[in-house]
């Protein structure tokens, strides 16, 4: 009927906007790091398996600009000591020429021993972070291990708890007595998530998992489930398998290379460089 018809108007076409990001989409790392900046080392205990390696990778494809160095602590710290020695040779600066990172979520203090000891054979200008946690991104990641074991249940959106199989969780950490103590946070953090009872132990300290079960039983909680606060290198699988079945609860998988694991390795480093130290809105 109308010969002239009209165009419908085009919509306007979004920019994606050059700020940097906000929230749960924030980058913890400036886009662009200057040139002379630090070397992020992973200090890795034990052997430099599979799983650090991973971690690693999903450093480096989100962060292509960092010149990462994974080194094991699987020999008292030699390794770590001659990456120090070579990095410093090949980066003189008025600054520190590495980050170094424990590749641990909490206070583990043969590692922490072996990185300090490292930094003062090299005698290079090396920082030392903080463990990876506590952190809510890393209570989160627990819950999704949890879930995927079957052992919480989720929704698809928050993976807040719906309903639970089990009545009571244990957060097993490696690193003795001092982690146990240091993952007291995190087990709060989980517990607010799991609407769930939820307490800290240590597989190679105290208190033990069966001193952390028995503390849950007589509060009524006898559906058990544990869920392993490491990455995987700090112990040895059989001890956290042994220790769960030792209390008949069920057992989810170590953190392993999961997403936040490789994010809170870059806020540690990321925390160096002015202006990136508060990451606490990455996890909501």
């Amino acid at each position: 009927m109308n010969e002239g018809h009209e165009e419908p108007p085009k919509l306007p076409i979004r920019e994606r906007s050059s700020r940097p990001g906000t929230g749960r989409h924030r980058r913890p790392l400036p886009a662009n790091l200057p040139p002379d900046a630090p070397a992020l080392v992973l200090a890795v205990p034990g052997k430099a398996e599979e799983v650090a390696a991973e971690v690693a990778a999903i450093v480096r494809l989100d962060n292509p600009q960092i010149d990462l160095r994974l080194v094991s602590l699987g020999d008292g710290g030699a390794d770590l000591t001659q990456e120090f020695t070579t990095i410093a040779a090949e980066r003189p600066s008025d600054g520190p020429a590495a980050v170094v990172v424990p590749l641990v979520t909490g206070p583990h203090p043969r590692v922490l021993r072996a990185v300090r000891d490292a930094v003062r054979q090299s005698e290079a200008a090396v920082k030392i972070t903080e463990p990876l946690g506590p952190h809510p991104l890393l209570a989160e990641a627990l819950h999704v291990r949890l879930s995927e074991a079957g052992l919480a249940r989720a929704d698809r959106m928050r993976l807040f708890n719906v309903t639970s199989p089990v009545d009571g969780i244990i957060v097993a950490t490696a690193g003795g007595d001092e982690a146990a103590r240091g993952a007291d946070a995190t087990a709060v953090l989980l517990a607010a998530r799991l609407t769930l009872p939820v307490v800290p132990a240590a597989l190679d300290g105290v208190p033990t998992v069966r001193d952390a079960a028995e503390r849950l039983r007589k509060i009524g909680a006898n559906r058990l489930a544990m869920v392993p606060y490491v990455i995987g290198p700090e112990t040895d699988q059989e001890r956290i398998t042994a220790a769960a079945e030792a209390i008949g609860a069920g057992c989810a998988a170590a953190l392993g290379a999961h997403e936040a694991v490789a994010r809170m390795v870059c806020v540690r480093y990321g925390a160096t460089f002015g202006g990136f130290e508060d990451f606490d809105d990455l996890a909501e």
